[in-house]
C-alpha cells in the first residue's frame, strides 16, 4: 500500500493527468492536435518513469545493475501474502492508469512504449495466478548463487567506498530474511503438492554446502576484503575486517546451513519423483503461461514440439553434409563419437580456453561493421564461471555492463568440464554471448536515448535469446564458419536450440521423464553427456525459457525474409538491424508491427 500511495503522490507532484483531454472543439486544428500528441507522450513517459522508480523496491538487486545506487543496501521483499497482495495491487493500479491514456494520440514511439508497458503489466498480473513463490529458487537461477556472486565483488555490487561495504552488510541482512521466508514458502508448497523434483534438490545441496564452513578467508564473501580499494583507509580496513568476519561466520554461513539442512532433512523426502509441470496442481495451465511468458507468441506446446522435431531432422541432415565434407568414414553416430572423444577438438587448460575466445573476439570485432551501423559503447571481458557454481551452470552466459560504463559486460565460459567446451564452438558461442549477440543487443538497449527507463532495462526472453541465435546465423555473412568444423559448431548450437523445443515441451506437456529427454539429446547431438544432463535439468527447473531461442530467431528471420521480399534491392541489412535493435527488448508482436511499418515506409 505504501508504494501505491507513493506512486499516486508522485503523479500529483509531477502535475500529470493520465486522462488526455480530447479537445472536441479543436480536433481539426493541427497545432492543437500536435499539443495533444505531445501531452499524451509526456503523460505516458512520466507514468512509466513513476512505475520504474516505485517498482525498484520490489527488485532492488536489478536496481543496482541499472545504476540506481540508492537501493544497494536492499534485498527482495520477504515472501508472504501481504507483500504479494501489495505487488498485485501495484501492478493493477498502473495498468488502470495506463488505460486512461488515449493510445491513438501517441507518436509511433509512444505507441511502442504503451504496448510494451501494457504487455508487461498484464503478464505480471496473470503470473500471480500461479504459485511460483512456493518454489522460489533452483539450481540454475537460485538467489543463493546470485547473492554469492554479488558478494564476491566481481559483479554488479560495488565495493569501492566504505559506504559500499556497509551497504552489502545491510543487503546481507535482507537476504537472510528473504531466505527465511523462502523456506517457509517452500514448506507451504510441500503441503499443497507444489514442490521441486528430487533430482533438482540434490543439485541444490552442494551449492549451499560450499558456503557453510571453512576458513573465513577462503569464503567468496571475503574477497572484497582481500581486495580493498585504494579509497579504504587503514582504520576503515580494520573495522570492515572485523565486521565481515562476524557477518560471514554469524549470519551468512548459518543462513546457508539452515537452508541446506532444511532441503536435506525435511524437503527432499517431500520432493517429487516426476519432473514436469503437468504433474503439479494446475500445472498444464501454468506451463501454457510459461510458454506465453517466454515466447510472447501464440503457439501451443504441441505446435512447438512438432516444429522442434522438424528442425532437429533438418539440422541432422546438415551435419551429415559436414561429415561427408571432412571425409569421415562412418555413420553420423560414429562421427558424433569422434567429435566427443578426439583430443584435437578439446582444450587442455582453462587458460587456453579463455585465450582462444579472446582471439576470436578480435576477429569478430573487425567483422561486425559489415552488417551493422550502430554499436555499443561498452566493451566486454571474458572470464571463467566461478568454481562454486560451475557444475550446474550453463556452458556460457553473459552479464550486462554497468549503464554508465564503469563495469564492462562479462562473457562467462564454463571451464568445469573441458570436454564440454570443444574448440569448434568458439565462433558460434562468441557470436551468441558477445558480439553481435547478447553483449551487442543488451548494451545498445541500455544506452538508448529518449526512451523510458523500463524499456532500457526490461528483458523480453524471446527477443534477447532470439536475437542472439539470429546473430549466430549471421556468422557466414561476417566471414566466420569457413572451417567445416566451425560450421559444425554452429549447427551443433542450433541443434541444441531445436532439441530444446522438443525436450522442454516433452517434459512439461507430454509426460517425458528426465531419462527420456537425456536419451533424445544423446541420439541427436554430439554434446558431452555432462552437458546434456545439465541442459535437461535446466529445462526441468525453468520451464519455457528454452523455447525462446529458436522461436525468437524464427520470428526475426521471418521479418528479415519479409523485408527482402518486399523491398528487393531497396532492402538495407544495416538499416534492418538498426530497426530491430533500436527499441530495446520488446515482445515479438510489438517488433513484428514495428518492422512491418518500417518495410512499408521504405517502399
Amino acid at each position: 500500500m505504501k508504494n501505491l500511495l507513493l506512486a499516486s503522490s508522485m503523479l500529483c507532484a509531477f502535475g500529470v493527468t493520465t486522462s488526455v483531454i480530447a479537445h472536441e472543439g479543436h480536433k481539426h486544428h493541427e497545432s492543437i492536435l500536435h499539443a495533444e500528441i505531445k501531452t499524451a507522450d509526456q503523460a505516458l513517459n512520466k507514468l512509466t518513469e513513476i512505475y520504474f522508480q516505485a517498482s525498484l523496491k520490489y527488485d532492488p538487486v536489478s536496481a543496482t545493475f541499472a545504476g540506481e545506487k540508492a537501493f544497494n543496501d536492499d534485498f527482495y521483499p520477504e515472501i508472504n501474502e501481504a507483500n504479494r497482495a501489495e505487488q498485485l495491487k501495484f501492478e493493477k493500479h498502473f495498468l488502470a492508469e495506463l488505460k486512461k491514456i488515449d493510445r491513438n494520440l501517441l507518436t509511433a514511439e509512444g505507441q511502442i512504449t504503451y504496448d510494451h508497458f501494457k504487455y508487461l503489466r498484464e503478464l505480471n498480473i496473470e503470473g500471480f495466478s500461479f504459485p511460483s513463490y512456493q518454489i522460489p529458487f533452483n539450481q540454475m537461477y537460485g538467489v543463493h548463487n546470485f547473492f554469492a556472486v554479488l558478494g564476491s565483488g566481481q559483479s554488479g555490487q560495488p565495493f569501492v567506498t566504505f559506504n559500499d561495504y556497509l551497504n552489502f552488510i545491510t543487503r546481507s541482512e535482507g537476504y537472510i530474511k528473504y531466505m527465511d521466508s523462502a523456506l517457509s514458502s517452500m514448506k507451504q508448497g510441500a503441503e499443497q503438492g507444489v514442490v521441486l523434483p528430487k533430482v533438482l534438490v540434490e543439485k541444490l545441496l552442494p551449492q549451499f554446502a560450499t558456503h557453510i564452513s571453512g576458513k573465513v578467508e577462503d569464503s567468496i564473501f571475503w574477497q572484497p576484503i582481500a581486495n580493498f580499494s585504494e579509497l579504504i583507509s587503514d582504520v576503515q580496513r580494520k573495522e570492515l575486517e572485523k565486521a565481515y568476519r562476524e557477518l560471514i561466520t554469524k549470519q551468512i554461513q548459518p543462513s546457508y546451513k539452515k537452508a541446506h539442512d532444511f532441503l536435506k532433512n525435511e524437503y527432499l523426502a517431500k520432493a517429487s519423483d516426476t519432473v514436469g509441470y503437468s504433474d503439479l496442481p494446475n500445472g498444464s495451465a501454468w506451463y501454457e503461461y510459461k510458454i506465453k511468458q517466454n515466447t510472447s507468441l501464440d503457439f501451443s506446446a504441441e505446435e512447438i514440439h512438432e516444429y522442434g522435431q522438424q528442425e532437429v531432422a533438418r539440422i541432422l541432415a546438415e551435419m551429415k553434409k559436414v561429415k561427408e565434407q571432412v571425409n569421415f568414414d562412418g555413420d553420423l553416430a560414429s562421427f558424433f563419437e569422434f567429435l566427443k572423444t578426439d583430443e584435437q577438438f578439446y582444450f587442455k587448460s582453462e587458460k587456453e580456453v579463455v585465450n582462444a575466445y579472446q582471439t576470436i573476439k578480435t576477429k569478430i570485432d573487425k567483422a561486425v561493421p559489415s552488417l551493422f551501423e550502430v554499436f555499443p559503447k561498452a566493451d566486454y571481458i571474458i572470464k571463467p564461471v566461478e568454481a562454486f557454481r560451475a557444475q550446474s551452470a550453463a556452458g556460457a552466459s553473459y552479464q550486462s555492463p554497468a549503464p554508465d560504463g564503469s563495469r564492462p559486460g562479462v562473457f562467462y565460459i564454463n571451464t568445469y568440464n573441458l570436454k564440454a567446451q570443444p574448440k569448434f564452438l568458439l565462433e558460434t558461442l562468441s557470436v551468441h554471448e558477445a558480439s553481435p549477440g547478447h553483449h551487442f543487443q543488451i548494451s545498445i538497449q541500455q544506452e538508448l536515448k529518449d526512451v523510458p527507463k523500463f524499456r532500457r532495462f526490461a528483458g523480453s526472453t524471446v527477443f534477447a535469446e532470439g536475437w542472439a541465435l539470429y546473430a549466430e546465423s549471421l556468422g557466414k555473412e561476417m566471414g566466420l564458419f569457413s572451417d567445416p568444423y566451425m560450421w559444425y559448431g554452429r549447427l551443433s548450437d542450433e541443434q541444441l536450440r531445436a532439441m530444446r523445443l522438443v525436450v522442454d515441451t516433452g517434459l512439461h506437456a507430454k509426460g517425458w521423464s528426465r531419462e527420456q529427454a537425456i536419451d533424445f539429446m544423446k541420439k541427436n547431438s554430439s554434446l558431452a553427456e555432462s552437458d546434456i544432463i545439465a541442459e535437461v535439468e535446466r529445462y526441468i527447473a525453468i520451464p519455457g525459457q528454452a523455447l525462446a531461442y529458436k522461436m525468437g530467431e524464427r520470428a526475426i528471420r521471418d521479418l528479415r525474409t519479409l523485408g527482402e521480399k518486399e523491398l528487393k534491392d531497396k532492402f538495407d541489412i544495416k538499416a534492418f538491424h538498426t530497426q530491430v535493435l533500436s527499441s530495446g527488448s520488446v515482445p515479438m508482436p510489438i517488433l513484428q508491427n514495428k518492422i512491418k511499418a518500417w518495410i512499408n515506409s521504405q517502399k
